[in-house]
């Protein structure tokens, strides 16, 4: 198993940028698939975007594709969400996700957040106007 710790979550105006970071401990990190989520007040968990497991292939929810960048180092068990062009609309809980997967990051199941075994505490984004 895996154990997952986010940061680098805050408060930045619309338009400007953050990077958040997911720590794994553990072995085996190679084994996971990643992914991050979003939840907003009042709404569902939803994908962000998801990266393979040597970080070949990337896939992103349609509303942050050409904004967000994934990607991860498996040499210090770090995945990364690189967030640009921040909209108010991007404020919610971000969610580090991981789940022992090799398959494509294109299956439909990289989306859902029930298929994922491990997650982390989760870190605040808010985008101001």
């Amino acid at each position: 198993q895996v154990q997952l710790v986010e940061s680098g979550g805050g408060l930045v105006q619309a338009g400007g940028s953050l990077r958040l970071s997911c720590a794994a401990s553990g072995r085996a990190f190679s084994s996971y698939t990643m992914g991050w989520f979003r939840q907003a007040p009042g709404k569902e968990r939803e994908f962000v975007a998801a990266i393979s497991l040597g970080g070949g292939s990337t896939n992103y929810a349609d509303s942050v594709k050409g904004r967000f960048t994934i990607s991860r180092d498996n040499a210090k068990n770090t995945v990364v969400l690189q967030m640009n062009s921040l909209k108010p609309e991007d404020t919610a809980v971000y969610y580090c996700a991981a789940k022992l997967y090799s398959g494509s990051v294109y299956d439909p199941t990289t989306k859902y957040p029930q298929t994922y075994n491990h997650w982390g505490q989760g870190t605040q984004v808010t985008v101001s106007s």
